[in-house]
């Protein structure tokens, strides 16, 4: 991508702020976005260690390393809400980012099964907040097209991380050892807290401030909970991360013991995310021309079509590595397309409770798609079939939702552009 025309375009939507440019703006929503990924991508080359430090002998064993995190990512979402809508989010962010570093140390110390577990869940717990956080801030600095084109931006980089992450990973262990990875993660995010506590200043308004009452909590759930767009594209979300959880869980299985090319393990996923990362950065490019519906929706049936597609091959056929490497780059290519829409869509009604809203929306999307790919993981039975009917499944499944939040209606026109709201000034 050519750096002036990038820098154009970010100018173009960024909100002025002495504090924080565009592209920084970019960057901190990438790295708050991926604390979890970046938990799981790091850690996937360290499985087989740990499954030998800590004596694992069954490959549910080692996918709880993988679930315990995400399950506490998902539950982590309920936490900060209220909080963050009510004191700011840069108390909430630092307070999840210490919970982060803390957990991340923790795991590299744990001398058991259980205590790594706890670890874990804590570590997602952690980095839930930052994800919600990074959320809220987005919603309060910008809307419409304007707020998925950050965000796809921001998911561009964030999806640089499984290219990087294994390899990462590898390195670091191969130096100092598995240990060590938690270890540079902590790093990672400390780095992180003290850059965005120099950079970032307080984005809610203080007109939107709202006091923690079990009363204004529960009505910010119906109210989330209740509105057809963001419980439509919500539930989208959490069945598109399902697909994408259940390539995650099933990956280092088709790979060691189906096709039993674990070399080419972290490669090939990486190939592909590079795929996602450029339909972000495709998006970003597009969607004030065509308007984030048009290209969701047009993601969406693109991702059903190709996963058919790869149904009917994988039942059929003895699919090679190849094969399988190229059809599922299309849907990760779909799901690219349609995740950084689908996540500005569900939150443009939510403005006026965006931290409430960003945590319930999370928490569905994160716990559900953890589930959902859990569930298709476990199922792996040495073939393609269950992985390729799973991803299938979730992207029909996410169609009836999106159908759903638009009332039937499909490829509507991009709405009057709004104006993006500006950062509180400090």
């Amino acid at each position: 991508m050519d750096a002036n025309v990038a820098s154009d375009e970010l100018n173009r939507v960024a909100p002025p702020h002495p504090g924080m440019g565009p592209w920084q703006f970019v960057v901190m929503l990438a790295a708050l976005m991926a604390a979890d990924n970046l938990a799981l991508e790091l850690m996937l080359p360290a499985l087989g260690h740990m499954a030998h430090a800590f004596a694992l002998t069954t490959h549910t064993q080692r996918q709880w390393l993988l679930t315990a995190g995400l399950l506490g990512y998902g539950g982590g979402h309920l936490v900060y809400g209220p909080p963050a809508d009510r004191f700011g989010r840069r108390p909430m962010l630092f307070l999840a980012l210490g919970i982060y570093i803390a957990a991340s140390l923790a795991a590299a110390c744990a001398n058991s099964f259980d205590a790594m577990l706890a670890a874990r869940v804590m570590q997602g717990v952690g980095a839930a907040g930052a994800r919600v956080i990074a959320g809220s801030v987005v919603r309060d600095c910008y809307k419409g097209w304007r707020m998925a084109r950050m965000v796809s931006l921001g998911y561009m980089v964030f999806l640089a991380v499984p290219v990087l992450g294994p390899s990462v990973g590898q390195v670091i262990i191969l130096i100092a050892g598995w240990r060590a990875v938690f270890i540079a993660i902590a790093l990672f995010a400390t780095a992180v807290m003290i850059w965005l506590a120099l950079r970032l200043p307080e984005t809610l308004h203080d007109q939107d401030r709202r006091p923690i009452v079990l009363g204004e909590m529960a009505a910010a759930a119906r109210a989330t909970l209740t509105n057809r767009i963001s419980l439509g594209y919500t539930l989208a979300m959490t069945l598109g991360m399902g697909g994408f959880f259940g390539l995650v869980d099933s990956a280092q299985p088709i790979f060691v013991d189906m096709f039993h090319r674990p070399r080419e393990f972290t490669v090939v996923l990486g190939a592909m995310s590079v795929g996602t990362a450029a339909a972000s950065w495709i998006n970003a490019r597009l969607v004030e021309r065509l308007g984030e519906r048009l290209i969701a929706h047009a993601a969406l049936a693109g991702y059903a079509v190709i996963a058919a597609l790869h149904v009917t091959v994988a039942s059929l056929l003895n699919e090679p590595m190849l094969g399988f490497a190229l059809l599922q780059a299309g849907t990760m290519f779909c799901f690219g397309l349609m995740m950084g829409n689908f996540i500005a869509m569900a939150m443009e009604p939510m403005g006026h409770i965006a931290g409430a809203a960003s945590s319930i929306q999370g928490f569905i999307n994160v716990v559900g798609g953890a589930l959902i790919g859990a569930a298709i993981g476990a199922r792996f039975d040495n073939t393609l079939v269950p992985l390729t009917l799973g991803t299938l499944l979730c992207g029909l499944a996410s169609l009836a939702a999106v159908l759903y939040a638009e009332s039937g209606q499909l490829f509507r026109a991009p709405h009057e552009v709004p104006e993006p709201g500006p950062f509180l000034k400090v």
